[in-house]
């Protein structure tokens, strides 16, 4: 709610001289929270304050006693308000009060306010001399959820979005922003995340878990509960999340208390280094955790993880450190409810970047986190969503779905749904945000996603968008071995021509003195390498291994230094031929390839290549077919095998997006680019005309 938000902001106004810009959200937040739940807890605070007073000497749980009486999982007993704070004569006693006021809440509260640093702000606006000012503003802003004929004022789901846009603003003057996920694209996560679980979810009474990892300030969560609640009002959907900022941390934690959810539910800390909710699993889990940051914070704390093998988080394979994002969805997938005997099970959405569809290469951890989602059947839907949907990047954004319960016609599936064509422009810019889905978007592409099938789809001129633009549609549904493919090794040979020119000799014995070749070797290779005619060049390495040897032969028949070399010491040795070969030799296309001594082709590693097979594809085929009519003299390294199946050429996943969905638009014709040249020069001449006369 943005009128709500710039309500808010005003009080900045106060603080402008005594804190800076990017410092404003330690007083503006907490205190609105301070003022939600005084707001809240105003009907029901006379009668609290009774209920305290009959028991507060008799050692009673005052949770269990006094919650029931204010209505929330949380109460006051102060007596303080913030409007009765703010009439403190001339501000006298206001600090006091304002402890003596955050005192009062139940412990859950307090922890709140404390994650703020809440008393260390109040201590410096009283020294700025703000604070008086502060609470009188806040005090007159009306936050109630309810009027006294129980018609909404403010409701949780506006204050939530008014969180979101003070967040933005304070995103905007602060040097390092925080992502958040748009009310419209939750809105269509759990559209989705929900789709085809509607008949169990409009049971009366029924209980269900949500989860978020990254939950921020609630907002994913918060959409979840309110969009089951329009068709059931009698579902109920247990909130758990765990978070890593304490500010949004705290906002999250105070909106789950306004709900009537367990804020026990709500974890702080860093959800990689440390699942908070251990042993729990949840039948519904979405996300947006952070683009392109490493996780090194948290490094030794995954890597301990993933030694674990099956029974941690992160077995199937650890990403570049520049980039968690996909260790989320691994974490995701272990906090998923095992479906068993047809009972049971999980669903998945998660926001993620362009990189977790093809970043590493075959084996990375990248390749190996997307094998197992795939390998395991998980991936059920990607749904690729236009640019400029996000306050604070313009970036195209994907929707992962998975789920380990995939109804039975689309098992070994995987449904990709084009949306960049899907939104609308908006009449005012927020941040970055220049798009947004309207609930015609969203139900489009929900119906998209339940259909699954092959479809295309757009406006035509006349039925567009108020503001002229054109929406298009497109899905698209693949085996999932689409997304497999075995990366071949392609050797080419070394083709080498050897000469022994004065350089290249007098290089290689000097190499040759501090080799750690026994001396008699050494003074072999010396002299032969010597003797060589350095007008004779070879293209044959047989020939050249060849003519070296018959040449030490000779130097030990005539060198009466050598003369004493008898077997094997009479000839060179692996070791000294190579350093000869390595030493006199120059690439040489035109040369014989060069072999070791026992006959295997020597292969060089500037000219190896790759190529990259469709998964169930003949390899052998697939050579004689792509590589021999380019290159005669290749082979497949088949030493290079997948670790998991044994097989030649290392097995690699990459999702493909841009491809599946690429249409070829062709260059336009010479004669229709000349048309329009022609037709330019004519108006230019007919300016230049005008400006002449």
């Amino acid at each position: 709610m943005s009128k709500l938000a710039d309500l808010i902001w005003k009080n900045a106004e106060l603080l402008r001289g005594a804190f800076k810009e990017n410092e404003y959200r330690k007083v503006i937040l907490p205190f609105t929270i301070l003022r939600r739940l005084d707001c809240v807890l105003q009907p029901t605070s006379e009668a609290v304050r009774a209920k305290f007073a009959t028991i507060k000497d008799k050692g009673y749980d005052l949770n269990k006693m006094l919650t029931p009486v204010s209505g929330f999982a949380f109460f006051n007993i102060s007596g303080f308000t913030l409007p009765g704070v703010a009439q403190t004569p001339d501000g006298h006693d206001v600090r006091a009060n304002l402890e003596a006021m955050i005192n009062g809440f139940s412990q859950n509260v307090r922890d709140i306010f404390e994650k703020f640093g809440f008393l260390a702000t109040v201590d410096k606006l009283a020294e700025k001399n703000r604070l008086y000012g502060v609470v009188k503003n806040f005090a007159e802003t009306d936050l109630r959820d309810k009027d006294e004929s129980g018609q909404p004022v403010v409701t949780n789901h506006d204050m939530g979005q008014a969180f979101e846009e003070l967040l933005r603003k304070f995103n905007d003057v602060s040097p390092a922003g925080e992502q958040y996920t748009p009310r419209d694209v939750i809105e269509l996560m759990v559209t989705i995340l929900f789709g085809g679980d509607e008949e169990a979810l409009s049971v009366p009474g029924i209980v269900r878990t949500m989860y978020d990892p990254t939950a921020g300030t609630g907002g994913i969560l918060s959409v979840a509960e309110e969009h089951l609640q329009k068709f059931n009002d009698h579902a109920t959907l247990k909130l758990f999340g765990q978070e890593l900022e304490d500010e949004t941390y705290a906002i999250c934690k105070a909106d789950m208390l306004i709900r009537g959810q367990n804020p026990a539910n709500i974890a702080n800390g860093d959800t990689l280094a440390m699942d908070m909710h251990p042993g729990e699993t949840f039948e519904y889990q979405a996300a947006n955790p952070p683009y392109g940051v490493e996780w090194n914070p948290a490094e030794g704390a995954v890597r301990k993880e993933h030694a674990r093998g099956a029974a941690g988080r992160f077995a199937p394979g650890l990403p570049a450190i520049r980039d968690g994002q996909m260790l989320f969805s691994l974490h995701l997938l272990s906090k998923m409810r095992p479906f068993v005997g047809g009972k049971g099970g999980g669903r998945i959405g998660v926001v993620h970047n362009g990189s977790p569809l093809f970043t590493g290469d075959a084996g990375s951890g990248e390749s190996e986190i997307r094998r197992h989602i795939l390998t395991h059947d998980y991936l059920d839907c990607i749904v690729a969503m236009p640019t400029d949907l996000f306050y604070n990047t313009n970036i195209t954004t994907y929707l992962w779905f998975m789920s380990n319960r995939k109804p039975p016609e689309r098992q070994g599936r995987v449904l990709l749904i084009d949306a960049s064509g899907m939104s609308q422009l908006m009449k005012k810019n927020l941040g970055k945000k220049r798009r947004e889905f309207t609930a015609d978007c969203v139900e489009r592409i929900a119906r998209a996603y339940a259909d699954f099938k092959t479809m295309a789809w757009s406006e035509d001129e006349t039925s567009g968008t108020p503001n002229g633009s054109r929406r298009s549609l497109k899905a698209k549904v693949l085996e999932r071995d689409h997304f497999f493919y075995r990366k071949l090794t392609i050797e080419r040979p070394l083709r080498m021509r050897f000469q022994a020119t004065e350089g290249a000799v007098q290089s290689l014995v000097s190499l040759v003195r501090v080799t750690k070749m026994p001396e008699d070797q050494k003074a072999l290779l010396t002299a032969t390498l010597q003797a060589l005619d350095a007008n004779v060049h070879y293209t044959d390495a047989d020939t050249f291994r060849a003519d070296l040897q018959a040449q030490a032969a000779h130097m030990v028949a005539t060198l009466p230094a050598l003369q004493g070399l008898t077997g094997k010491k009479a000839q060179l040795s692996a070791k000294a031929l190579e350093l000869a070969r390595k030493g006199l030799g120059q690439k040489d296309k035109t040369a014989e390839p060069c072999t070791h001594e026992n006959g295997e082709v020597l292969s060089d590693s500037e000219l190896r290549d790759a190529e990259y097979v469709p998964l169930h594809e003949d390899i052998d085929r697939y050579f004689a077919r792509e590589v021999l009519p380019h290159w005669t003299d290749a082979w497949i390294n088949r030493d290079v095998k997948d670790e998991r199946d044994g097989l030649t050429g290392v097995v690699g996943t990459e999702i493909n997006f841009n491809r599946e969905f690429y249409v070829y638009t062709p260059p336009r014709s010479r004669s229709a680019i000349q048309v329009d040249i022609e037709a330019m020069e004519q108006r230019f001449m007919a300016m230049l005309r005008g400006v002449s006369q």
